[in-house]
């Protein structure tokens, strides 16, 4: 049942057998039944979505008991099982809270006591009269550039609730603040590939799914795992890849094409392909390219009308690959020593590669280390060397792991959102320097041919993120942490940033309030309703809420909701869309009809299968130039040759990393950690709920660990070890496993954190949070992107009393 109301008998019924077969019910109607009494007419179904997907929820007499995938989603992620659990969870902020001596000496209390203190509950007049006090007084004695806002992270869907935009319109009312450029999933790919392809590309649309499915004889899937990333999306995901993947699988069985996975381990992509696994040493990905292109070179296999025709600058990067340039000739051989892979397994690959129509199907996963702009700057150079790009089936993709990339484009209007509004402050920093920056006021950095100074930051004000589960080197950002004078912090969850808060506001979640989104953030194939499914719960506020009461203490609340409340946003939002629909020719309900069924869907044209990257381009470059300054692919940048930095040559480059398995520092740890996104999670999103017991080893993260290194180690299966290094140390559950090549550890990002001592200066993490390990230095001068896959560690079997995890506990509030 798609729209709100009663559910009836016969939509209880999922499937039946022959005649005389049992019913089967979902099991979370069939709670919600038994909850009820056995009276199915007592259940109500909300359609609404999340980055999960598009859902209908099960609510009884105001409770929200459950939920399943939309009738419009043919492959529903098993995550949305948690949902209910989410909301009631015993980790929701229920009031507004202020940690204790914070109330009693405002900023004079120092930043010492956050994570230390009990927090006091007040009124909602006292915390909007604190807030709009704080804020006034920082802008009055340091100006607006000493606020910060933090990140825009993967806050909930919503096209009015999104809370870093609301938080950023609030504060350019107030006069501004410092922003932040970037993403930290993609920091380094968005910097280098406009220099290279004259876009950012991580966002761009995907050659389409169907042109892999026909022409595609060899993917190459380089650290990419859309098996388990497609199940999200930054809109509402509709899952079209699961489809298509289930298509091109039947083409692999039928041995009409082959799937090569480079990667340190087994992901669950490798394991549903049933592909062939190369798995070299972590980061040494651009070196593995390098020897593959110099294979093609050596051999004549390269495309020379391709690199004539359509890139600049292959001729100085050629030199540098037959060692012309340096003396060093990058050979397979060359490549061996680095990649710990078979010569011949590299020349193979190179001949594989150009004897088929190949897709070169990168995750984000190897820019996310140090120099990682090197190896997607490769990654092009390498698909140009083949002359692939452009072709159907043939090229690079970087973003197929990512929001359905390769899906279907409608013909489909967009819903405009609400506006950050302006900021008067222009000065704006790489967010993977924020530690840095808080450390270092004043300090002058680097930055894609710019030098930022930071500003000295006194108030921060979060929303929509937790920066103390997902910020690198976690010892280091806790002292960085403490240093503003005022941290400000809208949560529906005791995380960790909130709990080294000092004043703490409760927020709805996605299912206590009214919205309105796109569904398929390449698709844009439906406009969803996003129905408050039950009312808010204790004191929570809708972030729209909480910044206008803040507003309206600052003299500003008209300007800040102007004068419309969250329905006529919303309605203002689809009427928007409509407009655009009107020259499109695509029909659209009003706004009565849309909200009471919940949907509306848009046409896909045909057309649509045979989308292929770049084909415009290859077919006219002079009609269809590329927006870099020769119009075609620069394989080797003048503008950065200009910026005269020692850690990004003008073209791609081997570069050792600051610690990988062939540095001095591996004999100290001789694991290489890499921490890839969950399975069952979006980042530390659903970590609060009984989805745990799926994953988790004695309550804690799993660490993947090599059969191999663990019985050197003496570490079974399911004991709990310790992983560390010089940068802190945390406690997760061993999983001993042959997914992961020796040398190699997987510890899997956005377990909560839980310092066992939070007096101590480093603190073990009891939960298994990763980036207690992890090393806090940019990827370059270029990109200063972060370099969480650059990690070194050892594993140890935990001895002694094995701590209780109390990351999900509340704080103390009086």
């Amino acid at each position: 049942m798609s729209q709100q109301g009663r559910i009836s008998r016969r939509d209880l019924i999922v499937g039946t057998a022959a005649a005389g077969s049992a019913l089967v019910v979902p099991p979370e109607i069939a709670r919600a039944i038994e909850a009820a009494g056995g009276d199915p007419a007592a259940i109500e179904v909300v359609p609404t979505a999340t980055h999960w997907g598009m859902i209908e929820a099960t609510v009884r007499r105001g409770k929200f008991t459950g939920a399943k995938g939309s009738a419009r989603d043919a492959h529903p992620t098993r995550m949305i099982d948690s949902f209910a659990d989410r909301v009631y969870a015993k980790s929701r902020v229920q009031y507004p809270s202020v940690r204790k001596s914070f109330l009693e000496q405002g900023y004079k209390a120092g930043g010492e006591g956050r994570g230390r203190e009990e927090f006091v509950r007040v009124s909602w007049e006292k915390a909007f009269d604190l807030v709009a006090s704080e804020l006034k007084r920082v802008k009055s004695g340091h100006g607006n550039a000493s606020i910060f806002p933090g990140t825009a992270d993967w806050q909930s869907v919503g096209s009015l609730h999104n809370a870093s935009a609301l938080v950023r319109r609030m504060l350019g009312l107030h006069g501004g603040f410092t922003d932040c450029t970037g993403d930290p999933s993609v920091a380094a790919a968005m910097v280098i590939l406009p220099h290279v392809l004259g876009d950012l590309e991580v966002y761009s649309q995907q050659s389409a799914w169907p042109t892999i499915q026909q022409n595609t004889d060899l993917l190459v899937l380089w650290g990419c795992d859309p098996v388990k990333g497609d199940q999200i999306g930054t809109h509402p995901s509709d899952h079209y890849f699961y489809g298509a993947i289930e298509k091109f699988r039947d083409k692999v069985r039928a041995k009409r094409a082959r799937v090569i996975a480079i990667d340190p381990r087994r992901s669950s992509t490798v394991e549903y392909l049933e592909a062939e696994w190369i798995a070299p040493r972590p980061n040494t990905d651009t070196a593995l390219m390098l020897g593959i292109a110099h294979e093609l070179i050596a051999t004549g296999k390269h495309d020379k009308a391709f690199l004539d025709a359509y890139t600049v600058g292959f001729d100085q990067l050629s030199d540098y690959i037959t060692g012309k340039s340096d003396g060093v000739a990058k050979t397979p051989e060359w490549a061996s020593k680095i990649t710990s892979l078979d010569a011949a397994t590299i020349r193979t690959l190179a001949h594989d590669m150009q004897r088929n129509r190949t897709m070169l199907m990168s995750g984000y996963s190897i820019q996310r280390a140090d120099h990682g702009e090197q190896p997607y700057w490769m990654l092009v150079a390498l698909a140009s060397i083949l002359g692939q790009i452009g072709l159907p089936g043939g090229g690079y993709g970087i973003s197929y792991h990512y929001d359905n990339g390769g899906d279907l484009t409608a013909n489909a209007p967009g819903i405009a959102g609400i506006s950050a509004g302006n900021n008067p402050v222009t000065a704006a920093l790489p967010f993977e320097r924020f530690t840095d920056m808080l450390l270092n006021p004043g300090k002058q950095v680097p930055y894609n041919g710019t030098t930022f100074t930071y500003p000295d930051i006194r108030l921060i004000y979060y929303a929509g993120g937790s920066p103390l589960t997902h910020l690198w080197q976690t010892n280091k950002v806790l002292e960085a942490w403490r240093r503003p004078e005022t941290i400000i912090v809208n949560e529906p969850f005791w995380t960790s940033t909130a709990k080294f808060a000092d004043v703490v506001l409760p927020t709805t979640t996605t299912f206590e309030r009214n919205d309105i989104e796109v569904c398929g953030a390449y698709s844009h194939q439906y406009i969803v309703a996003m129905k408050r499914v039950i009312p808010p719960l204790y004191e929570a506020k809708s972030d729209f809420d909480i910044l206008a009461g803040i507003s309206k203490q600052l003299g500003f609340e008209q300007q800040f909701t102007e004068g419309k409340s969250e329905m006529a946003w919303i309605r203002e939002f689809y009427e928007g869309a409509q407009k655009q629909a009107a020259p499109m020719k695509v029909a659209m309900p009003d706004f009565e009809t849309f909200w009471k069924r919940g949907y509306v869907e848009f046409p896909t044209p045909a057309d649509s299968k045979e989308f292929t990257v770049h084909a415009d381009f290859r077919e006219n470059p002079a009609l269809h130039p590329l927006g870099t300054p020769s119009g075609k692919i620069e394989l080797y940048s003048a503008t950065i040759a200009g910026y005269h930095y020692d850690d990004c040559p003008p073209h791609p480059t081997w570069i050792e990393p600051a610690e990988w398995l062939g540095s001095p520092k591996a004999k100290q740890y001789p694991l290489h950690m890499v921490s890839p996104h969950p399975y069952y999670r979006l980042h530390s999103q659903l970590d609060n709920t009984w989805i745990r017991t799926w994953y988790e080893v004695q309550h804690r993260e799993p660490i993947w660990i090599n059969t191999e290194d663990a019985k050197k180690r003496g570490i079974a299966n399911g004991d709990v070890v310790k992983v560390h290094n010089d940068r802190g140390s945390t406690l997760a559950g061993a999983m001993v496993t042959d997914r992961v090549r020796p040398g190699v550890v997987v510890l899997h990002e956005g377990a909560w954190y839980d310092p066992d001592n939070p007096q101590s200066g480093t603190p073990t993490c009891k939960h298994g949070l990763p980036n207690v390990v992890t090393l806090d230095k940019g990827t370059s001068q270029l990109a200063q992107g972060n370099i969480a896959n650059t990690t070194l560690v050892e594993v140890s079997k935990h001895e002694g009393p094995i701590p209780t995890v109390t990351a999900f506990d509340p704080p103390r509030v009086t």
